[in-house]
């Protein structure tokens, strides 16, 4: 495998699509830059020509040329900011959904290897990193670059040696200063962006746990562990502002060197007779005003390694290598009719050289059957269900799907056909319909109802003020535990897939919501390709058949073991 770029250079590389939108962003700021500065040197032309009084024909044109820079000044710089924020924000849009694109082979298995805060830091912070490379790296200084070039040019026409003079000092504060923040700021820059995941993740598990951290006693260490991570971002904030007085002061002594050094020798050519009193003025402003443009490198310079360390983190991310390995010819599902699983001998690993979570497990679930795998809590029930969607890979053994190997398929297709209620699934934010419509964005009114009332929850919703446009909550916080594992069941109905799987959908209900969620779930499924996998031992005489999966002293896992039906 070729080796991969550099992550600022990867950045780079997505803004590249869009350099048409971007290039005149770039000429217009540099372009914006130049009228500042040609525009002090042309009024310092003219208030000094004007005070000899010449005839108004010799400064008329210098009249209409401050006039035109003063206001193409200011619509450069309104381009500059309009175009440049308009072609970046179509780069970070596209950048953002490649980023989301990479991280959906890692989900979910891949994902607990970042911690949410962090995770959101990347997500958020990092990606908008992208749009700093360009607004606050590359446009400030491609504008210092074109306005020191054009001074130290204008300069040596008018006088060679004030020309090389201002250029080797423009030199050193274009490359000294911006060089001394990022020395200073290479050591604090990671350090910085550690301490803003930590703070994320601190202040999520603070708000998200509040009530567990309250009820132990915690409250306090978390509160703490949020004071940390603040005032650590504190003290590197006050050192980099310590850094960015010193690099300004360093920016103002050379500016100072370079005027009062132009000056001196501008009047030692104008004593000479080598120079016109008028280009002595040019001069002296014209050196004073070229080191504007180089200002905002030192925010650039900063940034930069800001950039550098957000791209890294990118990077880490996605170059994590997914869980499961795709085929590279994948082998096709039937997309319709019934659809039956057999598992042989399988075993898996969450992590490579890890204990096995499953080992020499076998199942047969037969087309247009219910099977209930019982077992309890840390059994591997979770683990089968995650590697028949295909999150997780098999060491050995065999899934076959409607007589295809499980690792053949691609594992988008293999979760088309085999879908359900996973054992985290998620009510979003949202009303009951949209919920309802993430499995299937095109259903029908009819089907949603149909979806609903299988699941025992349309009577439910047509009871309700505003029926399917009822604010569900996050994670169904405005439903009753029942309630929403039958819109997790009506979900998964709706999605209609060749296999059902339910993971645990009883869990964290009461007894009798448990039985009754149960009862209409081993219902509604009649007829239809089902794993329903649980820890409940009662209210599954409707089933099919049942199966327990039990640990063994000999292994992690032992095999699957048929009971009769409706047998605890």
């Amino acid at each position: 495998m070729p080796p991969r770029p550099h992550p600022t250079l990867r950045l780079l590389q997505h803004l590249v699509p869009h350099w048409r939108r971007l290039l005149p962003a770039a000429l217009a700021a540099a372009g914006s830059e130049l009228a500042a500065a040609a525009l002090m040197g042309t009024a310092a032309w003219l208030i000094t020509r004007a005070a000899e009084q010449p005839p108004l024909a010799e400064v008329a044109l210098a009249v209409v040329v401050v006039r035109a820079l003063a206001l193409g000044r200011g619509l450069l710089r309104y381009a500059d900011r309009l175009l440049g924020h308009d072609g970046t924000l179509r780069a970070v849009a596209v950048f953002r959904a490649r980023v989301y694109e990479a991280l959906v082979p890692l989900a979910p298995s891949g994902i607990p290897a970042f911690r949410s805060g962090d995770l959101l830091t990347r997500l958020v912070d990092d990606v908008d990193a992208v749009q700093d490379l360009l607004l606050r790296v590359l446009l400030p200084v491609a504008a210092a670059g074109t306005v020191a070039v054009a001074a130290t040019g204008t300069a040596a026409v008018l006088l060679p040696g004030a020309g090389l003079l201002l250029g080797v000092m423009l030199v050193l504060a274009g490359l000294l200063v911006p060089v001394l923040v990022l020395v200073t700021s290479r050591r604090d820059g990671p350090e910085e962006r550690a301490a803003r995941a930590q703070l994320a993740v601190s202040s999520l598990d603070l708000t998200r746990g509040a009530a567990d951290l309250s009820a132990y006693g915690a409250l306090g260490r978390a509160e703490e562990r949020v004071r940390q991570a603040a005032t650590r971002i504190a003290r590197l904030e006050r050192r980099k502002a310590r850094t960015t007085t010193l690099a300004s002061a360093v920016m103002l002594l050379l500016q100072a060197g370079a005027t009062v050094g132009v000056t001196w020798l501008a009047l030692g050519a104008h004593a000479g007779g080598e120079l016109a009193a008028v280009h002595l003025t040019v001069l002296t402003v014209l050196a004073l005003a070229s080191f504007e443009a180089l200002g905002p490198l030192l925010a650039a310079a900063r940034r930069f390694v800001e950039v550098r360390s957000a791209a890294r983190r990118l990077a880490e991310m996605l170059d994590a290598p997914p869980p499961v390995v795709e085929p590279v010819v994948p082998v096709a599902l039937p997309a319709s009719g019934p659809l039956g699983v057999e598992i042989t001998g399988l075993r898996v690993r969450h992590r490579p050289g890890g204990p096995a979570a499953l080992d020499g497990v076998s199942l047969r679930l037969p087309p247009e059957r219910r099977v209930v795998l019982v077992g309890e809590s840390g059994s591997g029930k979770s683990t089968l269900i995650a590697t028949l969607m295909r999150f997780l890979p098999y060491e050995s053994g065999s899934i076959r799907i409607g007589g295809r190997e499980l690792r053949d398929c691609a594992g988008a297709d293999v979760r088309r056909a085999i879908t359900g209620v996973t054992q985290d699934a998620h009510v979003f934010r949202g009303t009951i319909r949209a919920n309802l419509l993430l499995a299937r964005p095109d259903a029908t009114e009819t089907q949603l109802r149909e979806a609903a009332g299988r699941a025992r929850l349309l009577e439910w919703i047509e009871s309700l003020p505003q029926g399917w446009e009822t604010y569900a909550g996050g994670d169904g916080a405005e439903m009753s535990g029942g309630q929403r594992q039958r819109l997790l069941l009506a979900r998964a109905l709706l999605a209609d897939p060749l296999v059902l799987v339910l993971d645990e959908p009883t869990e964290g209900l009461d007894p009798d919501s448990a039985a009754a969620v149960l009862a209409d779930i081993l219902d509604a499924t009649h007829g239809r390709t089902t794993l329903l996998v649980t820890h409940e031992r009662e209210g599954l005489a409707a089933a099919d058949e049942v199966v327990t999966l039990e640990r063994v002293a000999a292994g992690p896992c032992g095999p699957l073991l048929t009971l009769p039906q409706g047998e605890g």
